[in-house]
């Protein structure tokens, strides 16, 4: 991943994490597509961010390395202004309510 993509990664932000997954002796990429509710560890070779998507009307989070050479990662949606740096209260949210609220932030 280069510089700016890992800048652009920030709570709040709709992105799509492509996943290497190797199944034996095949490779295929699998895609998450969610918000980023935290990033942690800033830039350093450990930072990680986690992605938070409904499937089925059932959360799913899933945390990533920012550092992985498998994963690639695109930017589908960029927020304004967040005033808080951990998105977890989104956790007990419905899925039309996230909707709202992210609505909010996107203006």
């Amino acid at each position: 991943m280069n510089k700016e993509t890992i800048q652009q990664i920030k709570p709040g932000t709709k992105v799509k994490v492509w996943e290497r997954i190797k199944e034996g002796d095949k490779e295929r990429e699998s895609p998450f597509e969610g918000v980023v509710l935290a990033r942690k560890h800033g830039a350093e070779s450990g930072a990680t961010f986690t992605v938070r998507t409904s499937i089925k009307n059932i959360g799913v989070e899933k945390i990533f390395p920012i550092h992985s050479p498998t994963i690639r990662v695109e930017i589908l949606g960029t927020p304004g202004k967040i005033k808080k740096s951990k998105l977890y209260y989104l956790r007990d949210l419905s899925p039309r309510k996230i909707k709202e609220k992210l609505r909010k932030i996107y203006r």
